[in-house]
This record gives structure tokens, sequence and C-alpha cells, in this order.
């Protein structure tokens, strides 16, 4: 084995105490959906530049004292009363302002997730440079830069993906301006107390719905499509009330279909876990959520069957949300 290999494989402990500080700073900054900005959270460092600037005023001044450069005084301390007054400024450009976090909608696993935050400014003067941005390893370089008018607010949208479904804490945020010369780094960091909701991922080819199962536990037979979807439509028939009609399903057959009110008292769809697939909990779990879909989709009655839980048979938007709340918590 080389030297390089064998370094390759060594822990980097700057970047293990970085970490390690990182969680017990975050720590100790309490969970909150609405932040405001004072002495006490916004932080100030020098920036690249303002370390370079300060190794030149350095100079300056060697060089003035050395060579007795009225001129070269002056410069260096107009240049260095420039960086005072900048400092001043670019702190109080975070100072006072108020973060709002609005609650983030479901997502589905794998799929980014919008964080909405509104900016707002009590003071009679615009905020320049302000950006956002989520405190990870992987979205910490995605910045959104707003400016925010006097006397008013700003909507700043950022962006993150989490992997797998669950109910998830928002990452922490965090906010900073380099603004007006960017030679200060003035920054805070924000714990949000709301939680996203994420969905499984759907399969992205799933096989056919199941077939309906007779109601009272009978032992005839639903009737499929030659598509192998449920067949809980028939043909519109002169006469057949609109509400009975389904849209959804009308439009892509590019024909009026109707409820087929016997078939519907006949049979239901069940979604259940036992029977979507062979595979591990995940990918039957990614199976229903399709399903469900699919199944919302066409307008069509489905009850879901979860190892611990048991939905009844309905349809529309609430009923499609608890279906696919349960599959992400279970």
């Amino acid at each position: 084995m080389s030297t390089a290999t064998v370094r390759t494989g060594w822990p980097n402990p700057v970047g293990f105490a970085r970490r390690r500080f990182r969680h017990w700073w975050q720590s100790r900054i309490p969970l909150s959906d609405t932040m405001t900005l004072s002495q006490r959270n916004v932080y100030i460092l020098p920036s690249r530049a303002g370390w370079m600037l300060g190794a030149t005023l350095l100079v300056l001044l060697v060089a003035s004292i050395n060579y007795q450069l009225n001129l070269g005084y002056l410069l260096t301390f107009l240049l260095a009363g420039s960086a005072l007054a900048g400092m001043h400024v670019c702190h109080g450009t975070l100072r006072g302002l108020t973060l709002n976090l609005i609650a983030p909608d479901p997502q589905f696993a794998g799929a980014s997730t919008t964080l909405s935050v509104v900016l707002n400014n009590e003071r009679r003067s615009v905020r320049y440079g302000i950006g956002l941005a989520v405190l990870d390893a992987t979205h910490e370089d995605r910045w959104v830069w707003a400016d925010v008018p006097a006397q008013g607010s700003s909507t700043v949208h950022v962006a993150f993906k989490p992997q797998q479904r669950g109910l998830h804490r928002v990452p922490p945020l965090t906010a900073e301006t380099r603004f007006p010369l960017g030679t200060f780094r003035v920054w805070t960091v924000w714990r949000p107390a709301a939680q996203v909701l994420v969905y499984p991922a759907p399969e992205p080819l799933p096989p056919p719905l199941p077939q309906g199962e007779p109601r009272g536990g009978g032992n005839a037979s639903a009737r499929l499509q030659g598509s192998g979807e449920f067949d809980g439509v028939r043909a519109y028939r002169r006469g057949d009330p609109l509400k009975l009609v389904v849209w959804k399903k009308a439009a892509k057959a590019d024909e009026l279909v109707s409820r087929d009110t016997e078939q519907t008292q006949r049979y239901e769809l069940w979604l259940d876990f036992v029977h979507a697939g062979s595979g591990g909990t995940e990918q039957r779990l990614s199976r229903l959520t399709a399903w469900i879909l699919q199944a919302d989709k066409l307008a069509l009655d489905y009850g879901l069957r979860l190892p611990a839980r048991q939905i009844a048979p309905s349809s529309g938007e609430v009923h499609k949300r608890r279906c696919l709340e349960a599959l992400a918590t279970c």
C-alpha cells in the first residue's frame, strides 16, 4: 500500500473539529420560526479582502513612518477610516432585520423542498446585499441574494433535498451580508422549528392497479380494462347525470365516461402493503405511492392497508394526502 493511499484514509482532524464545534454551537441556538437579529445573534469578522486591506494598511503605515510621508499618513488613515465606517454599516445591515419562515408543503423523497423566508425591514433605509442559504455541507454554497426595501419586506426562496421519507426538521439557515465594501462578513445562524413531511418517492414504472375486491368478502373477481386499470367506469349513456361523469378519465380517453354505480357497489379497490410486490419495505411503499397517485388521477375510490393501519376507501385531495402521510410515517 502506497503512502498516498494511507494518507487518504486518515480522518481530517480539522474537518472533524469543525463539525463538532458547529454541532455544539447550533445546539445552543433556540428553535423558532421567527427570528429578530440583534447584537446577540449577529457576528462579524473580516473577509479575505478585509485581511488583505489590513495588511496593506500596515505596509503603508510602516512606509510612511520610515520615509516621513505626510500624504502616506493621509492615505493610510483615510482608508482605515473608510474600513471602520464600512464595518459599522455592514453590521447594521443585518441588525434589526426580522426573519419569518413560511411552513413548507409536503414533498416526495428525492425532490427539492422550497423554503420561503420573509425578510421584514422596519427601518427607513433600504438593506442591500442580504444572502440566505441552507447551512450544511451540501447546500451552503447555494446562496440567494435579495434587497429589502425601506419599511417593507422581501421573500427569499431557498431549497434543500431530503433523501429519506418521514418527518424532517428544517435544516439550519444562515444569512449574511458584505455590503458595502466587502471587507467584513456579517452573518447569523437560524434554527427554524418547522418540520417538513417527506412522502416516499413514487415508483417510476409501477404495474397496473390491483384488482378490486368484492364487498362483503365474496369470491367474485373484479373486471379489469385492457390497460389493467380498475373498472369502475363505463361509457356515457344519454341521460346520465353530470355528477357521474369522470372528467379526468374522460380527458385522458377523449370520450365521455360515467361511473358504473353497480360495479362500484360490488367491488372496492384496496391498495395493500402485502400485495405491493416482493421487495423490501421502501420498495413496497414506493409502489403504493405510485398507485395512490394513479388512482387519484383516475378519480377512483381506493383504500389503503398497512401492517399497523387501515384507511377506508374514499377519493379526493384530502384522502390522497391522508394516505401519503400514512406511508411517510409508517
